[in-house]
């Protein structure tokens, strides 16, 4: 259980993280607030997208979540996500699957 409150813990901190960049990103503070909404609610998710936690299918509370993003803010996200590795002098994240 350890290994899944820490991991989760990291999740939840990066899901935090998340939120501030788009938060800070995004023109209105409305707009900014429903996204940040948006994306908490992804936490529910944790156990399922941090490797090694879980294998089994998603609830139905991460599937809620899920689709309670609207396509804008995980666009938005996804954008963010995508050019921090290099605004941080990082090297590009390469996925293989």
């Amino acid at each position: 259980m350890a290994i899944y409150n820490a991991r989760s813990s990291k999740v939840a901190v990066a899901v935090a993280v998340l939120l501030v960049v788009v938060a800070a990103r995004v023109p209105t503070a409305a707009v900014a607030q429903n996204c940040s909404t948006q994306l908490a609610g992804l936490v529910n998710c944790a156990p399922y997208v941090v490797p090694g936690v879980s294998s089994g299918q998603p609830s139905k509370q991460c599937c809620s979540a899920l689709g309670a993003v609207s396509h804008d803010c995980a666009c938005s996200t996804l954008g963010i996500i995508s050019k921090l590795p290099a605004k941080c002098g990082r090297s590009p994240v390469a996925c293989s699957n």
